[in-house]
């Protein structure tokens, strides 16, 4: 099983109502959690012990949660202290076609099931009738309301041993090589770095009038980019997995990419802001519900050693040579040696 979260923008009429109910619903998680502390354990309660405006449903979620709080004192140290508004709805209690979002809310003291103008697209509604759904939460964010479903996938089992190894990158944002020899390059690094130049010019001339709102806005236009780059790079990588038949993707453990990546001085800064770790995510999220399972290995001297025969040696701008005879493309070199490192459980071994 998969789990996922499904985000679809709703349009409240009264907004005002939901962020009442998500302030309520966070000082009612932080006074049980205030109280079990005082008594050393979560006394046992129902929703008549609570006085609150919430629904009775959604009051069940929050002594719910608030025994989930409470559980990570004892690891923390300290009591964690809610602060964003939030209100969860759990599966029982809610319905989502493609224009509708429904769930219980106080209206005049009265609690009704409430139906909110939604926009699902057709990829939400498949992944929600083909799912087990699990809370919902409405949250607000730069204005907008969401309701961000929870859903366990089940997926489909893959059974060859065809691999893929995948070496990330800023002038070629990835390569793929499979152990059937077939070589992908995918993005655009030029394309990548003149639209990143281009926000960094703005936010600067920006910067000098002291437009901070403007600036802030640009930046969330720059990630939202980013985030639909990462997404159209992962299909294809996944595409292209399933229709090669490999059954294992092999990704360079990412936490250490940015001290590790081949770039120039000019590059660095272009390299400190890439979502590497974004792209592994969507990777492996979309990979293991089509039955492809992903792992991480070390990535060291996997831009050097030579697949053929091991010497280790460094590449000449975008060609790598060995007195072997070897040579390609020295993205494609890491991506084969990638491919070939060893795993174990699931773990990365060193090279």
């Amino acid at each position: 099983m998969q789990v996922l979260t499904v985000k679809i923008r709703i349009f409240p009429d009264q907004p005002a109502i939901l962020v009442q109910l998500g302030k309520e619903y966070i000082r009612v998680v932080n006074q049980l959690t205030e109280r079990a502390e005082q008594l050393g354990a979560f006394p046992k309660m129902t929703t008549k012990d609570v006085e609150t405006i919430l629904p009775f449903a959604v009051c069940n979620q929050a002594i719910r949660d608030a025994k989930s709080v409470f559980s990570k004192i004892k690891k923390l140290g300290v009591r964690p202290i809610l602060k964003k508004p939030v209100y969860f709805v759990n599966n029982q209690n809610y319905t989502v076609t493609e224009n509708t979002v429904a769930f219980p809310i106080v209206v005049d003291e009265k609690t009704k099931k409430t139906t909110f103008r939604a926009t699902a697209t057709s990829r939400d509604m498949e992944l929600l009738r083909k799912s087990k759904l699990g809370l919902m939460r409405i949250i607000e964010k730069s204005g907008k309301w969401y309701a961000q479903i929870s859903v366990e996938v089940p997926t489909s089992v893959t059974n060859n041993e065809n691999i893929m190894g995948i070496d990330l990158g800023l002038k070629v944002p990835a390569v793929s090589v499979t152990s059937t020899g077939k070589t992908r390059f995918f993005g655009n690094g030029r394309q990548n770095k003149y639209i990143r130049r281009k926000h960094e010019q703005r936010r600067r001339k920006l910067g000098k009038l002291k437009k901070l709102s403007a600036i802030r806005k640009l930046g969330n236009k720059e990630q939202r980019w980013m985030k639909d780059q990462n997404h159209k790079m992962s299909r294809q990588i996944v595409d292209t997995a399933i229709q090669e038949g490999v059954s294992i993707i092999k990704l360079e453990r990412l936490e250490n990419i940015r001290k590790t990546a081949r770039t120039s001085r000019k590059n660095a800064k272009n390299l400190q802001s890439w979502t590497f770790y974004q792209l592994g995510q969507f990777i492996s999220y979309k990979a293991n519900l089509v039955g492809i399972k992903v792992v991480e290995v070390d990535p060291a001297y996997t831009s050097q050693s030579c697949p053929a025969c091991g010497e280790k040696n460094k590449a000449k701008d975008r060609r790598y040579e060995c007195s072997c005879g070897f040579h390609a493309h020295r993205d494609r070199v890491g991506a084969i040696n990638i491919m070939n490192q060893p795993v174990a459980d699931g773990n990365s071994l060193s090279a």
